[in-house]
């Protein structure tokens, strides 16, 4: 495959991107599949087009998969999933994490705060 500006992709790419996809989009597992280094992936992804939108196509085919397993396990009435689903798509309903806070103020402090201001 070549694009208008001359880059293509060259077996050893390929062969990276279809263990990057078989791999679900993690580079670590992939590159040691291919015996390659980690920054060979990186490169070829800064130097190629082709291979930077080849690799944003198996990014995104990745979530689709996730997210497709979430809905899954939803419908099976698995709980954390149902959580995880609430938390980020229903936080306009109020399905969301708080953290409260109570912070101690010490005596001296809280005392100098009552103290009145005094003009000299």
């Amino acid at each position: 495959m070549t694009d208008k500006k001359g880059f293509r992709l060259t077996q050893k790419q390929k062969s990276l991107l279809q263990a990057y996809e078989n791999a679900i989009g993690n580079v670590s597992a992939a590159v040691k599949n291919c015996n390659l280094a980690r920054e060979t992936f990186y490169r070829w992804k800064r130097e190629n087009p082709i291979f930077a939108e080849k690799v944003t196509e198996i990014d995104e085919a990745s979530v689709d998969f996730a997210e497709t397993m979430l809905k899954k396990n939803i419908r099976e009435g698995k709980e954390s999933s149902i959580f995880f689903y609430l938390k980020t798509k229903g936080k306009n309903r109020g399905y969301q994490e708080t953290i409260e806070q109570n912070i101690m103020i010490s005596p001296f402090e809280q005392l100098m705060k009552e103290l009145p201001d005094v003009d000299e």
